[in-house]
This record gives C-alpha cells, sequence and structure tokens, in this order.
C-alpha cells in the first residue's frame, strides 16, 4: 500500500471517529413549555437527567431554563421565535444585541450547540417569512462569530411538507414554490457553515392518515415480514421512518447537495388524543419511542445512509395542556406534569425491555365508529367558556334555539351545560368543513352521549 494511500485511510478513520465522538447517537429530549401546570425548569432538568438524556431542546431562550442547564453537561438547542425573523433579517446590529441577550449571559457554562432560526416556518408562517429566513441564518451566523462563538451551530426545523413528493424516497424532491428560492440557498449555507437540516418525522401522521394501507407495525419499527422496495433505487425499507428520512436525502441530493447531515429535530408518537384519532395510545408511543431509541443506537443510518450517525430529539418531555389543536398535540409527553411516567422509557437505551412494567393493550388502532360528542371539559374557566358559549351561538343556523329560556335544553341553568350543548351542536354543523372540537382547550371530545329528558345534544357520526 503506497504512502498516499496510507494518509487517505487514516484520514478517513480520524474523521469517523471525530464524527462518533462529536455526535452522540443518544437522543435527546424537547422541552415544550406549553402547559400551565409544568413544574420549575430545575426540576425539569433533574427529570431530564433521569432519562438520560444527553441533550435538550428548547423552544425559546427561557433564562430560568437556560441558567438551570449551566453546568450540567446536557447539550442544548435554543430558538429565536418565529416573528423576530424578518427583522433580524436585514439588521445586523439587531442580530447582534439578541445575540448578546440571549447567548452571551449562558455561554459557554450552558453548551448551547444548536441554533434554530425558527421552527417550522415554511409550515406555520406566511410566504412572506419564507425569503427571510437564510438571511436571518447568515445574520446569527455572522453575530456568532463576531463575539468569537464557534461551536454553535446555525440551521432551522422542517417539517416533512418541504417535499412536493415523497414516494419511492428516490423520487423525492422539495417543493417547487420553495425549492429554488428557499431551500436550495439554506442548503448552500449548512453545507458552507458544516450545519445539520433539521428534520421533524412524524410516522404517526401518514399512518393515521392511511392505516389500511400502511402496517401500522412498519410505522412502529416491528415490522417483521413487512418491506417496501424503491424501485427506482433498489433499497430496501423495513420501517416507514427511514423511508421518510431518506426521502429527504434524496431531495436535497437532486438539488446537488448530497453530503449535508440530517438532525432529527423532533420525532415521537402521541400517547393520547381525541376519540376519532387513530393509534394514539400508550401502548403504541411507547413501542414507537423505544424501538425508536434501539434503532439510532444500534442501527444508525438509513438504507441510503447506512452507518451514519442521526442525531436526535424526541418529542416531547411532557403532555402539554394548553397546546392548541387536536388531542394528540397535548399528548406526546413521556412524563405526567407531575413527573410520573406515562409509561418507562430509558433514552441511553440500556434497560431491557423485559425491565419495564407491561403496557395497557392499544384499543384504538382501528378506526372509531359510532357518535361523538363536543363537550365542556371540566374544570374550565367559567368566564372564558361563557365566553367561548357566546362565541359557538353566534356562528351557524340556529346553533342555540334549544338552550334559550324555556326550550327542552334550559335546564340546567349553567354555563357549563349550556357550552357543552352549544359545544356540539357547533361541531356537528361545522366539523365537515373543518370546525374543531376544541374552543382554546375548553371543550373536549366523547362518545358517552351528554342527553338527557328531552334534550338531545346534536352528534357527529363517523
Amino acid at each position: 500500500m503506497s504512502l498516499f494511500s496510507l494518509f487517505l485511510l487514516f484520514s478517513i478513520l480520524l474523521n469517523t471517529i471525530s464524527n462518533a465522538s462529536a455526535f452522540s447517537s443518544q437522543p435527546g429530549i424537547c422541552y415544550g413549555q406549553l402547559g400551565n401546570n409544568l413544574p420549575k425548569p430545575s426540576k425539569s432538568i433533574s427529570l431530564i437527567k433521569s432519562l438520560n438524556a444527553k441533550r435538550i431542546k428548547i423552544y425559546d431562550t427561557n433564562p430560568q431554563i437556560l441558567t438551570a442547564l449551566k453546568n450540567t453537561n446536557l447539550q442544548v438547542s435554543i430558538m429565536l421565535p418565529n416573528e423576530l425573523i424578518t427583522n433580524i433579517s436585514t439588521n445586523q446590529t439587531l442580530s447582534d444585541q439578541w445575540i448578546k441577550s440571549n447567548v452571551l449571559p449562558y455561554y459557554p457554562q450552558t453548551l448551547i450547540r444548536y441554533l434554530l432560526i425558527g421552527n417550522e416556518i415554511i409550515s406555520s408562517t406566511p410566504n412572506s417569512t419564507w425569503l427571510h429566513l437564510v438571511p436571518a441564518m447568515r445574520r446569527i451566523k455572522h453575530s456568532l462569530k463576531k463575539f468569537r462563538i464557534k461551536k454553535i451551530k446555525v440551521g432551522t426545523s422542517s417539517a416533512m411538507d418541504v417535499l412536493e413528493t415523497s414516494f419511492p424516497p428516490s423520487n423525492a424532491a422539495f417543493r417547487k414554490d420553495i425549492a429554488v428560492q428557499v431551500i436550495k440557498p439554506m442548503l448552500r449555507f449548512l453545507n458552507r457553515t458544516g450545519s445539520f437540516f433539521f428534520l421533524d418525522v412524524y410516522p404517526f401522521f401518514p399512518w393515521s392518515s392511511d392505516p389500511v394501507n400502511i402496517n401500522l407495525d412498519y410505522a412502529l419499527f416491528r415490522a417483521s415480514n413487512v418491506t417496501v422496495k424503491d424501485p427506482g433505487s433498489g433499497l430496501v425499507y423495513t420501517n416507514l421512518f427511514d423511508q421518510m428520512v431518506d426521502a429527504v436525502y434524496f431531495a436535497m441530493e437532486k438539488l446537488g447537495f448530497p453530503d449535508i447531515r440530517i438532525f432529527i429535530a423532533e420525532t415521537g408518537w402521541p400517547n393520547g388524543g381525541d376519540v376519532d384519532q387513530i393509534g394514539a395510545n400508550v401502548f403504541n408511543a411507547a413501542t414507537y419511542n423505544r424501538n425508536f431509541i434501539k434503532k439510532v443506537i444500534e442501527k444508525p443510518g438509513t438504507p441510503a445512509r447506512p452507518g451514519l450517525i442521526l442525531p436526535s430529539f424526541l418529542f416531547a418531555l411532557f403532555n402539554e395542556n394548553i397546546k392548541p389543536g387536536p388531542g394528540t398535540e397535548r399528548h406526546f409527553g413521556l412524563l405526567y406534569p407531575n413527573g410520573s411516567w406515562v409509561y418507562e422509557i430509558d433514552l441511553s437505551g440500556k434497560t431491557p425491555e423485559s425491565e419495564f412494567k407491561a403496557l395497557p393493550p392499544p384499543e384504538n388502532n382501528e378506526p372509531y365508529k359510532g357518535k361523538i360528542w363536543c363537550v365542556a371539559a371540566r374544570g374550565s374557566n367559567v368566564t372564558a367558556l361563557g365566553e367561548a358559549l357566546s362565541y359557538a351561538c353566534s356562528q351557524g343556523n340556529r346553533t342555540c334555539d334549544p338552550i334559550q329560556t324555556g326550550k327542552k335544553c334550559f335546564k340546567p341553568d349553567s354555563v357549563f351545560w349550556h357550552a357543552s350543548y352549544a359545544f356540539s351542536s357547533y361541531w356537528a354543523q361545522f366539523k365537515k368543513i373543518g370546525g374543531t372540537c376544541y374552543f382554546n382547550g375548553l371543550a373536549t371530545q366523547t362518545a358517552k352521549d351528554p342527553s338527557y329528558g328531552s334534550c338531545k345534544f346534536p352528534s357527529v357520526t363517523l
């Protein structure tokens, strides 16, 4: 073997060792704060350590959390809020000031390693913001250099909806409205700075939208005899997660950037949800997350990038009771707000499955068939409930006629019961066009008929 060949082999080996030490395959945890009953940051950090997490992601620069993370050896990902992107993209002074106020007071004692510019901005902000994303990333990177901070990678998180097509993975491509103007400049920035494509990957969503054609075990990393072959690449997939991740690798390759690494910014499975949400249960959540940990630690990489470590964050630390949207949004936690387990889990992957307590059997892996009502949630604030009642009654056709004085549903004369009727009536009229049973967290679905006497509550039939 020539001297040059030996040198090349040594360089590759050195780079592999360096990557292995720099990026732990052990998942971190997303610490969201959209709950009004969550423990203090110091308690939450203790709970995160008990999960054996190596890194933590927060969705802001909460001073209490960043202070509590000092000298903990936990790597930290912080976030610049979506609403600041446009202003920072055109103002270097503002960018410098943001870093000075939100990073310098904690760094380097708090091991801030990742700074995400916004959260899923392609999915959650008007398209007028999109063109400001990469300029904002450049401003923040420049500010970090100005303050001689070299260890923080700058990126942004993206959902799978940045893709126009995702199946088969080899045919994947970014959406036409963002590929050239937004994604390509971003990939150029990530490539130049050695950063990651931060990706939110949730197999739950494609499976739950098409449970007939997508095998549940394939989505939960437990399919022993289900595989999917990509006719374009010839690669064979044994789980939905790898299939989704490789779609993004192939899409980046099509734009001329095959070497950018993916960082799983969020993944997980809901432990509960609304009556009409299939597969959201403790059994599936524990199965997905435990198997995900095994997969990234014991079998790193994907068919398109075998052996390549995928740094990751599991979503989420707690069930967060004021997250908007369907019930699943409030049921992704590994822990309840009081710190107790939703189900046992070890992010190090070292605890044998046999040592975990038995899981409750899943009861909603098939679509719900029957009637559902939308009623006021117990313990709701009466004033807020009254406002929601007024809103529901102002919508639709005679939505609240039966709860008027002297009508069939007037009694019991309470805000709770009147709101329950109004919510059910509203939802029955508007569900087909996108109406939800949420009302800012004041409503909940039920399969138990709340009707009484001659008062019949409207329902939704699935």
